[in-house]
């Protein structure tokens, strides 16, 4: 397997890792070596998820097989523990295979979450050290507001009431990201200054669903 191009943002107290051909595949630690530690540790886990979208993936077997690319200061959401930088190498223009592929580790993410909640049923998950942790219900729905102000970053005016389910807002998010990787106009669009582009969109859409299942799966108390 080629090196892993990697993108790092470094803030004082905490790092964030992304593996950028990789969307999902991100991982914060108190430095950036050690965010680059968990990234590796959770290749296996990743491994899952590129499986269910059909492309093929081998987990590195080392650090050294991890390219730092490009490394940017990270701001308060990297403090907080969210990717929230966008590497310069996510300007660049979408192929069309490039956005088969991306849409495929897209959706395969999503999946996982769904997959991951739906096993959950109405168990109660374990709590944090300190008591704190969404139950599986309110993370659905956590994640489904989070999917509606994605749709709002690529351009778009996300569905809302009734019509703002997860399903829905994971199509105009598709819609939309699919008008800004073509050049064609964004359906609904709104006035957001700085839209996210399709590559970062892509990149933290995954990663928000795949963090919240495997958090999902190391709460169980299963």
């Amino acid at each position: 397997m080629a090196k892993v191009r990697v993108f790092l943002e470094v803030a004082p107290k905490r790092s964030f890792a992304s593996a950028l051909d990789w969307p999902g595949w991100s991982r914060g630690g108190k430095t950036p070596d050690e965010s680059l530690e968990a990234l590796l540790a959770y290749a296996p886990r990743y491994a899952v998820v590129a499986r269910r979208a059909k492309v093929a993936f081998r987990p590195p077997a080392t650090v050294r097989s991890l390219d730092v690319i490009q490394r940017r200061k990270g701001g308060g959401g990297t403090e907080f523990g969210v990717p929230s930088e966008s590497a310069t190498v996510e300007a660049e223009p979408v192929s069309s295979a490039d956005l088969q592929r991306l849409v495929a580790l897209l959706k395969a993410a999503w999946a996982t979450f769904d997959a991951a909640a739906k096993k959950s049923g109405r168990a109660q998950l374990r709590l944090r050290p300190r008591g704190g942790g969404r139950q599986v219900p309110k993370m659905v729905e956590h994640v489904r507001e989070a999917e509606s102000a994605y749709v709002h970053q690529l351009g778009s005016r996300p569905p809302r009431g009734d019509a703002g389910t997860i399903l829905a807002l994971r199509k105009a998010f598709l819609e939309a990201l699919t008008a800004r990787a073509t050049g064609t106009d964004v359906p609904n669009a709104n006035k957001v200054k700085k839209p996210w582009s399709p590559r970062y969109a892509v990149r933290r859409s995954a990663w928000h669903a795949v963090d919240h299942a495997w958090e999902i799966e190391d709460r169980s108390t299963g």
